[in-house]
Parts: structure tokens; C-alpha cells; sequence
């Protein structure tokens, strides 16, 4: 078997495909991303799991402000440490090749930083904080800015975004899709 082939069967590697956005070659360059990110714990160890502060040793999750907040979302621990299969799913959902609709609600869940599948104004705050750090806006631009989401995209006037009303604001949106990935 080739270099690295050996790690996965035929029949995982086409079970990985089926499953992500990715070709089985993919699937093997994701692996070497994630192996080179802590190589004595991977190893031939297959069933890893690396701790968050190894995946956020990742270049684009380094620099990204929801770096964190992506590792639990995508963690099947939720605690942020990851799996290959974790780290997969992330990759493949970043990747040019995934569906808007995919990203979408992905950065949805990543938004939503109390887990109540709504975007509320603290969810939206904690958002615009990690998108404006380390330059903190005021409470008055904050507000302003808020209330501005919240007119735009509120379109139940219910204090909050749905993943519909979400949705529709990132439908209206051409670089979406451009803006949330993450290259291998």
C-alpha cells in the first residue's frame, strides 16, 4: 500500500468519502494536517483524540476568532477535543466543495453560543466581541450595531434569529460560503 494507505481499509476510506465533501485523496491529506498536529499521539493510533489546544494549532483555526468555539461545536465530546473523524467532518464542511446550505448551519451552531437554536442579542454580542477583538466597541455602538442586526434580519420582531430568519440574511449573502472555509 502507498504512503499513508495503510491508516484507513478501502471500505473506510470510501465510507469517508460517502460521508464528507472530500475524495478518498482528500481524506488522506486531512489525515497527514491531522497527524502532523501532535504525530506521537496519533501515531498508528488511529482512534486519536487530540485536545483542543493541539487543533488550534491548526493554521486557520489559530487565527480565527471562533477557532474555539468551532472545535466544540464539531468535538463529539463537545468539550473541543477532537478526533480524526471530528476534524474530518470540520474540514469537510469548511471546504470549497460543501453546500452553502452545510456551512450555514454550521455557523449557525457556531453563533449559537447558548445551545437554545436561536441567535438572541447575547449570542449576537458574544459574536460581534470576537469579530471586533481586541478593539471593543461601546455599549453605545454595540447597541446600535445590535439593533441594526435585529431590524435587518428580526423578520419576526421577536428579539432573535431563528435559523430560518439566519438563513434568509446569509441566502442574501454572495461570499458567504467563501468567507466560512477553511483550507486543508
Amino acid at each position: 500500500m502507498g504512503h499513508g494507505v495503510s491508516q484507513f481499509t478501502e471500505q473506510e476510506l470510501q465510507d469517508y468519502q460517502d460521508l464528507t465533501f472530500f475524495t478518498k485523496k482528500e481524506i488522506l491529506y486531512a489525515h497527514q494536517k491531522f497527524k502532523a498536529l501532535a504525530p506521537e499521539k496519533v501515531g498508528h493510533n488511529r482512534n486519536a483524540k487530540l485536545p483542543m489546544s493541539k487543533v488550534l494549532q491548526y493554521p486557520e483555526l489559530r487565527v480565527n476568532p471562533f477557532g474555539e468555539r468551532i472545535c466544540r461545536v464539531f468535538s463529539s465530546s463537545r468539550d473541543g477535543d477532537c478526533t480524526f473523524e471530528d476534524f474530518l467532518d470540520m474540514m469537510s464542511v469548511f471546504s470549497d466543495a460543501a453546500p452553502k446550505a452545510v456551512k450555514a448551519e454550521h455557523a449557525f451552531r457556531i453563533f449559537d453560543f447558548d445551545g437554545d437554536d436561536m441567535l438572541g442579542v447575547q449570542d449576537l454580542r458574544q459574536v460581534v466581541d470576537l469579530l471586533t477583538k481586541p478593539q471593543r466597541l461601546s455599549d453605545q455602538d454595540m447597541q446600535h450595531l445590535l439593533q441594526n442586526i435585529l431590524d435587518e434580519a428580526d423578520l419576526d420582531d421577536d428579539g432573535a434569529l431563528s435559523f430560518a430568519e439566519f438563513e434568509h440574511i446569509v441566502d442574501k449573502s454572495p461570499d458567504f460560503a467563501n468567507v466560512f472555509c477553511i483550507r486543508l
